[in-house]
């Protein structure tokens, strides 16, 4: 008491000297307070073990050895997982416990057998506070009450069959406006009119924005839009703003392991999401704010679609159920989950496939054969395209379009596998060492699509009930749209397929298969299309 009393006291002295004394006891009392905590925790786990992983130091943890590093954070840690010769780690890191998994069975127990003890969130990430506004949204928000009202909404008026079966429209345009963009790349100003180049990373990746922004506004342009139905300036701002969330949400950050560092945003990332932020909502808020008050006024009556299902949804008091921040963070939270993990996945399909035209044979075999060429790919026809599907899984399992799941962050201590996982510990699942597991996976990384077609007891689709791979979130704090999710990828696969015949570009023998930080190809993909179907089946409008 009389430490806090001194304090308060230096508080309000202007000189330099006591604003010292002030920073010093402060450094002070949390090196203290720090020591008392680790050796608390030293004695309630003398006897339980925690995972192994390298020593840390007071206070700071493993950051300094994590900084040290040249390489991406995620590389460092399977590293370190490596050194120690292990499927699950324990990296201190300042005062929190990260724990690393690359064992399916292990990820089972975190995930099933232990779900609600781990089914809650972090709470100290600058950015995902700012994304969220404030932890409102369905998969930042601890567990509790906000998260059990944004999931029960998703997962009962969003993400049910009835709503995703009336919204099938607007899927279907965007394929078939897809095919028509693409139809008219490849027949305008080309040379004999034999194709052309294609960046299908850009067609991907506006593919998804399109179609959840279809879904989300009942409209894919936010401006007057292109003949062709290729993006405008509009939705590319969009879209690479999206993107740019998504590379800095679950970026690590020093800051978010070292509270005192918050107001300094050492790394940038609070800046650089603020902005690509302020980007996003300079379209999307206008819509959002008119409909709302389109529904005070009693102008809107049917919901037409997710952005009036959330305006309307009502408690039990017949009052709105959500405030206008929720549906802006929700609405935001959904776009950055449906952009970047479909359109990833096709990505990298397309490069295998390329580069193993044996598999890309039997592919458009099975197209032809289930769906024919005298009419378009439909969801469907999703399941019967069995070595389709199996072309997807293989590309999920090698290619994870991150390398860890959110954190799932447990809410008590427990021991798992024989180990002492402390309470508010941060458990993530490795994508990529999951999905490319030796022991689990033979011959971890070479594209087999054949691999998943062995067991013709189990229903093949994208999901991974046993963890062996991630393709979408499991669990409690799984991933509710992982329907859409499978129709999108699908389709876009399947349409891309169907509709064109796909080549390396003149002067390229093979495409270079090293990632980028973010797993990623390194570079966009190009490939020359060219179509393979009557030019009456191609979209005109």
């Amino acid at each position: 008491m009389e430490a806090l009393l001194f304090i308060s006291q230096l508080t309000y002295q202007n000189s330099p000297t006591a604003i010292t004394k002030t920073f010093t006891l402060f450094v002070f009392m949390a090196f203290i307070s720090a020591i008392f905590s680790q050796c608390y925790r030293k004695r309630k786990h003398s006897v339980l073990q925690l995972p192994p992983g390298p020593n840390p130091w007071p206070l700071v943890g493993c950051l300094p050895a994590m900084l040290a590093t040249k390489s991406p954070k995620y590389k460092w840690i399977h590293a370190v997982m490596k050194q120690f010769d292990t499927e699950i780690a324990c990296i201190r890191l300042g005062n929190t416990y990260v724990m690393p998994v690359t064992s399916p069975e292990l990820a089972v127990e975190f995930l099933k057998r232990h779900d609600s003890v781990f089914a809650s969130r972090s709470t100290i990430s600058n950015t995902v506070n700012v994304l969220s506004r404030g932890l409102l949204t369905t998969a930042f928000s601890p567990l509790g009450h906000q998260w059990k009202k944004m999931r029960r909404i998703l997962a009962s008026e969003i993400f049910c069959p009835s709503t995703l079966h009336q919204m099938l429209g607007h899927r279907t345009n965007e394929a078939d406006t897809l095919l028509r963009y693409i139809f008219s790349l490849t027949t305008t100003n080309t040379v004999n009119k034999d194709g052309a180049v294609v960046n299908v990373r850009s067609v991907t990746q506006h593919y998804c924005g399109n179609i959840i922004r279809r879904m989300l506004f009942n409209k894919r342009y936010y401006g007057k839009g292109r003949e062709d139905g290729g993006p405008s300036f509009e939705e590319e701002e969009h879209n690479q703003a999206l993107l740019t969330i998504l590379r800095h949400v679950n970026a690590f950050s020093i800051s978010d392991f070292m509270p005192c560092l918050k107001p300094f945003d050492l790394d940038g990332h609070e800046k650089i999401m603020k902005r690509a932020l302020k980007a996003l909502w300079k379209y999307d808020e206008p819509i959002i704010n008119e409909r709302v008050q389109q529904w005070k006024d009693g102008k809107r009556e049917g919901a037409e679609d997710i952005l009036d299902i959330l305006i309307s949804t009502k408690d039990g008091n017949g009052k709105s159920l959500l405030t206008i921040d929720e549906i802006k963070a929700q609405i935001t939270e959904l776009q950055i989950a449906t952009i970047d993990n479909p359109s990833n996945a096709v990505e990298w399909t397309m490069a295998e496939l390329l580069n193993q035209p044996k598999i890309l044979q039997k592919a458009i075999e099975e197209l032809d054969r289930v769906v024919g060429r005298e009419r378009l790919v439909q969801e469907s026809d999703i399941p019967k395209l069995k070595y389709l599907t199996a072309c997807a899984r293989e590309s999920f399992r090698l290619h994870p379009f991150s390398p860890f799941n959110i954190p799932h962050v447990s809410n008590a201590d427990i021991v798992v596998a024989g180990y002492f996982i402390p309470k508010g510990s941060e458990v993530i699942l490795s994508r990529s060492g999951l999905g490319r597991n030796p022991r689990i996976w033979e011959d971890p990384m070479r594209f087999d699509p054949e691999r998943h077609l062995k067991d013709e007891t189990v229903e093949l689709g994208l999901s991974e009930p046993n963890l062996r791979f991630i393709s979408f979130t499991r669990g409690r704090r799984g991933c509710v749209g992982s329907s859409l999710g499978t129709n999108i990828t699908m389709m876009l696969l399947g349409r891309l397929l169907q509709g064109f015949s796909w080549s390396l570009p003149f002067g390229t023998t093979k495409i270079e298969f090293s990632e980028a930080d973010e797993l990623s190809l390194p570079k966009p993909l190009h490939l020359h299309a060219k179509p393979r179907l009557p030019h009456i089946m191609y979209p005109t409008s």
